[in-house]
């Protein structure tokens, strides 16, 4: 299997761990960029609840994923659809500059 067919996983947070997981790939981002994503991605499972994964497709662009254990009644779907949108939104120059640097650095262009 191609390391291409499947995304990259940048970083990920579980409300369920209490855990923040960045990518070894990417110890080279500075460390304010590294706080900044996982303030953003704690504070976010702090609020819908369930796992929060930010990942790179194939043409480097950065997927927002959520999951919950199926079992979760406090994960809020509607809610987690919102804020995802809030923080495209609100960080939109943080997530460019990690599309670039995921461009540059690992795809090569």
């Amino acid at each position: 299997m191609d390391m291409f067919d499947e995304n990259i996983v940048l970083c990920a947070a579980s409300a369920y761990e209490k855990k923040f997981y960045l990518n070894e790939e990417f110890t080279k981002l500075p460390e304010d960029i590294k706080n900044e994503l996982k303030i953003m991605c704690v504070l976010f499972t702090e609020e819908v609840g369930g796992i929060l994964t930010l990942e790179y497709d194939e043409e480097g662009t950065l997927l927002f994923k959520t999951e919950c254990d199926e079992g979760d009644i406090l994960y809020d779907d509607i809610a987690c659809g919102m804020l995802i949108k809030k923080l495209q939104y609100e960080k939109q120059e943080l997530l460019e500059s990690l599309e670039m640097f995921y461009k540059v650095f690992f795809i090569g262009e």
